[in-house]
């Protein structure tokens, strides 16, 4: 099969015909059936942000632009005629089209942005924004924040994550996220799920670090009527139930209880679900992104994890590099985040002095981009001058102490049992703020009833 890029250097005709598609619109590209670039209008360029003179031809679209979906019309060869696409800031309409010959073979895909300006469109956005609304309001639907284009970082390995994540985002198969507390484990999962064709379902979150075990079946599994003392008469779906149709993510499934672990095993294999208190098995069709800071690997060999589940979960791993690992985008990073600091503290526009430059890329980052925005958030709040120092970034407070210098004093380690308790009575005084006081709606908030509500207060109180 002959491949698009010579048809256009061999052909006049069609290089016309692409020039004058070019002049109705705001930016055209075109790539082979390799997924790389074959032809792309001056326009697009621009729009890009890229050199009109840069070599592009034959090179792979998503080594330019690794967000790009034109990867994916040329693999199911079906177009896209109206969507929507994030360039440089700007919302913009474009329409994708699959080019084949004439035995209906795929030889690429042609790519148009029709509006860079979307104020003419605004009253058929303003009329899907309040549907949108309603639905959410219906809990009809619950949308991911943030796309893979929000996933930030310049640095080779953050190109080859998105790159992979845009393709992990076409399979419905079950996907790991693997990486340190702070790397961004949640936006990747959000940018996945925004990038995939369930974009248009739910996208369910949970922590499983963050629930007392006693909770941990109701929230996941939901419940039948009148399962315990204390349930919801009509019964109450779980998390996994409502992300029917959508995209399910498990944080820290390291700390899932080990009988919940066959339960979502089922789910997985068998695509059903059983409600806690039910005999009944409901079909649900979900995909589960698990996400973890710990070796799961280890956590089998040690019996703290399911061996079945951890290879059912382990199909698509994907590790996201620390921050320590990317340095040269901490400065990057520095520089989009403290405009968005800025924007919601209402606080004065500050820059980093060059000696705050030289200390954020000496350090190591152990709590990765989250740790960098909080540093940068009070840097917003303590600087005095013009210019943020590494003083206000807290650069005094990683010096030791004479007692950090001395060892400490020997204890005896807190128990398993003294973490749960710890984990439950954050949970019970959780629920207890957000009732504003209101022991009964704090216990029906929690799915138990009140005496045992009472009762786990005490036993908590008592420690």
């Amino acid at each position: 099969m002959q491949h698009l890029s010579e048809i256009l250097n061999i052909d006049a005709d069609n290089q016309h015909l692409l020039e004058l598609l070019s002049n109705l619109c705001q930016g055209s590209i075109a790539i082979d059936a390799e997924c790389r670039i074959a032809w792309i209008s001056d326009q697009y360029c621009h729009l890009m942000g890229i050199s009109a003179d840069a070599n592009l031809i034959g090179q792979n679209i998503e080594a330019v632009l690794p967000t790009t979906q034109m990867p994916r019309v040329v693999k199911s060869g079906k177009p896209v005629f109206v969507d929507l696409m994030s360039i440089n800031g700007r919302w913009c309409l474009v329409t994708r089209l699959p080019l084949k010959n004439a035995n209906k073979e795929i030889m690429g895909a042609l790519g148009f942005v029709f509006y860079d300006d979307l104020d003419s469109l605004q009253p058929l956005f303003d009329k899907f924004a309040r549907l949108r609304r309603q639905f959410e309001s219906e809990n009809l639907i619950r949308p991911s924040k943030y796309a893979l284009d929000d996933l930030l970082g310049e640095s080779e390995s953050m190109h080859l994550l998105k790159r992979q994540a845009l393709r992990a985002a076409q399979l419905d198969t079950t996907l790991l996220l693997l990486g340190e507390t702070g790397t961004g484990k949640e936006l990747l999962a959000q940018g996945i799920h925004h990038a995939s064709p369930r974009r248009h379902g739910p996208f369910v979150g949970i922590n499983m670090g963050a629930l007392p075990e006693s909770l941990v079946e109701a929230e996941l599994f939901g419940t039948a009527p009148g399962a315990y003392t204390g349930a919801d008469r009509k019964g109450r779906q779980g998390k996994i139930q409502l992300a029917n149709g959508g995209t399910l993510f498990l944080d820290e499934i390291a700390e899932m209880p080990l009988p919940m672990q066959s339960k979502l095993l089922r789910v997985l294999q068998e695509r059903e679900v059983e409600a806690l208190g039910s005999n009944r098995l409901e079909k649900v069709d979900v995909r589960v992104i698990a996400a973890t800071a710990k070796d799961l690997r280890a956590l089998v060999d040690t019996g703290e994890f399911r061996a079945d589940l951890y290879f059912r979960l382990n199909v698509l791993p994907m590790r996201l590099p620390p921050l320590r690992e990317r340095n040269s985008d901490v400065l990057m990073l520095s520089e989009k985040l403290l405009p968005q600091i800025q924007k919601d503290t209402q606080l004065p526009a500050l820059s980093l002095s060059a000696a705050a430059q030289s200390w954020l890329l000496s350090y190591p980052w152990p709590g990765n981009v989250r740790e960098l925005r909080n540093r940068l958030e009070r840097a917003c709040v303590m600087a005095e001058g013009q210019q943020i120092e590494p003083s206000d970034l807290g650069a005094l407070d990683d010096l030791p102490s004479e007692s950090e210098l001395s060892p400490p004093p020997s204890r005896t380690p807190e128990s398993l049992n003294d973490h749960r308790l710890q984990a439950e009575r954050i949970a019970l005084e959780q629920a207890l703020i957000q009732s504003g006081g209101n022991k009964s709606a704090a216990a029906r908030n929690l799915g138990i009833s009140r005496a045992t509500f009472y009762e786990r207060l005490k036993r908590c109180n008592q420690q």
